[in-house]
């Protein structure tokens, strides 16, 4: 059993919340979302935005914070092979009432199919509130090219 090792990203601005599902075995090297070089998140976040994209931890925080975007990861603890999201058994979810607590947090989103079974499967009903799946930023997701993942996040961030 591996239990999440980071707390959530937010603060009282935060009106978007991205769960993933997860954190990668790089990400919980670093200590932050999305850290392995691959995952293109910080890309996607960075063109949805018209910016730079952040490299350094302090940079990615001030990024999201500037934009507004809560960050953290459906599931609290599970047991996972690696990396991968189709080894994942045994959930615990997250208390994303935290957050919603915080932010006047006007949709929720999740980054791929993984985060979103869990989602529905363990915080929809506590919450009463549903989310909106975008196509995953992991790079096993060979058939979302950068540009078309780019457009898809844009368009449903930016009609948030």
């Amino acid at each position: 059993m591996i239990i999440h090792p980071f707390p959530p990203l937010y603060d009282k601005n935060s009106k978007i919340l991205i769960l993933g599902s997860f954190p990668s075995v790089k990400s919980r090297e670093i200590n932050f979302f999305y850290g392995h070089p691959q995952n293109r998140f910080w890309k996607v976040m960075a063109a949805v935005f018209d910016e730079k994209a952040p490299e350094a931890v302090a940079e990615k925080k001030e990024f999201l914070h500037r934009n507004h975007i809560a960050l953290w990861d459906v599931i609290h603890s599970c047991d996972i092979e690696g990396s991968s999201d189709s080894s994942i058994k045994n959930v615990v979810a997250n208390d994303i009432s935290e957050i919603l607590n915080a932010a006047d947090i006007r949709a929720i989103f999740v980054n791929g199919k993984t985060a979103e079974k869990h989602y529905k499967k363990y915080i929809e009903k506590s919450i009463g509130r549903g989310c909106r799946v975008l196509p995953s930023t992991s790079p096993a997701n060979a058939a979302w090219g950068l540009d078309r993942l780019i457009e898809r996040w844009r368009e449903e961030i930016r009609n948030a």
